[in-house]
């Protein structure tokens, strides 16, 4: 396996809302699914398609991730914690805080609330613009999707938009008119895709947004029954 240089964030400081009355006492990255925690199986992958330094942001009950977690070791993976406080600064300001960290090359940021087959080795490690978003189908609950995705590049308008999976690529100049404090990823990649600056792929494999109680005990007795059945 190849060490990949970039570095790798999973967004793990969402409060769960939908999610409570689990997400109570356990941060939603922590809830399982055929007895392993949502974050693990990221962290898994990212360690299986080359990632080995990998930081995680956490904000509520988020003492319970890094007691989990540790440094990573067992995992194969270097991890750090950006840590934001019980509130939360939002997608857009808690990579924003990361930055620090994350250093002066793009990086792969991926929501920690999500569950899918992707490889993230197949990642452009340098995108043209400012960002490469990965595009899945319109789950349900959402069918309105987010953007659309064109030749390759990805836009705010459009027929046939399929929804943001919460997996991206992000150069450092995408914050470049930001200052400290809580804000959302998305109007920022509304600009960029703008200025043309946002390729984008289709994912047509393995993604559910674990956003409910209920999409949570539906993998979990989906991927049971996949577990015993091979």
């Amino acid at each position: 396996m190849q060490r990949i240089v970039m570095k790798a964030m999973i967004l793990a400081a969402g409060r769960g809302e939908r999610m409570r009355p689990l997400t109570d006492h356990t941060p939603k990255p922590l809830l399982q699914v055929n007895g392993i925690c949502l974050i693990e199986y990221h962290i898994k992958a990212l360690v299986k398609a080359g990632f080995s330094e990998i930081f995680i942001n956490h904000a509520h009950l988020g003492q319970q991730i890094e007691t989990r977690l540790g440094d990573g070791h067992r995992y194969g993976a270097d991890i750090s914690y950006s840590r934001e406080g019980e509130q939360g600064l939002e997608t857009g300001g808690g990579i924003f805080h990361a930055l620090p960290l994350l250093g002066e090359q793009p990086f792969l940021v991926v929501n920690g609330d999500i569950f899918t087959d992707y490889d993230f080795a197949r990642l452009p490690l340098a995108p043209d613009g400012l960002a490469h978003l990965v595009l899945v189908d319109n789950p349900p609950q959402h069918p309105e999707g987010d953007f659309s995705l064109q030749r390759g590049l990805v836009f705010d308008h459009g027929a046939d938009a399929l929804t943001f999976s919460g997996i991206g690529i992000y150069q450092p100049e995408l914050f470049a008119a930001c200052t400290p404090g809580s804000f959302p990823l998305a109007p920022l990649l509304r600009s960029a895709m703008e200025a043309g600056k946002v390729s984008g792929e289709h994912y047509r494999g393995r993604w559910v947004d674990v956003g409910t109680v209920e999409r949570l005990q539906a993998l979990d007795v989906e991927l049971v029954a996949e577990s015993k059945r091979s």
